[in-house]
């Protein structure tokens, strides 16, 4: 079974930043990897490449952008079960 995993990074440019999300599908027991960071950011429409492993540090890889991006790491991940809550849905739906 898939789970999903909200992904929170903050994306820094000289002169500000934006804190925004991405989402992960793993299956149930796999951590996410410093490569399913990497495609998230990828298919948020960022083009990076990682530059500091030990903080998840990324850095926008074309010569035309200057910024870099810090995945956040929480104490505990967000994790959502789609499956109940599409069903949950669905159910309320009926009422």
């Amino acid at each position: 079974m898939k789970k999903e995993i909200t992904v929170h990074f903050k994306v820094i440019h000289h002169d500000r930043s934006s804190l925004l999300r991405g989402i992960l599908f793993l299956e149930e027991n796999q951590e996410p990897t410093l490569s399913d960071y990497e495609q998230c950011l990828r298919d948020c429409g960022h083009n990076v490449m990682l530059e500091d492993k030990e903080h998840i540090i990324f850095r926008a890889s074309t010569p035309d952008e200057t910024y870099i991006i810090h995945i956040l790491e929480e104490e505990k991940a967000t994790i959502r079960d789609v499956i109940v809550e599409s069903l949950v849905s669905n159910l309320i739906h009926l009422n």
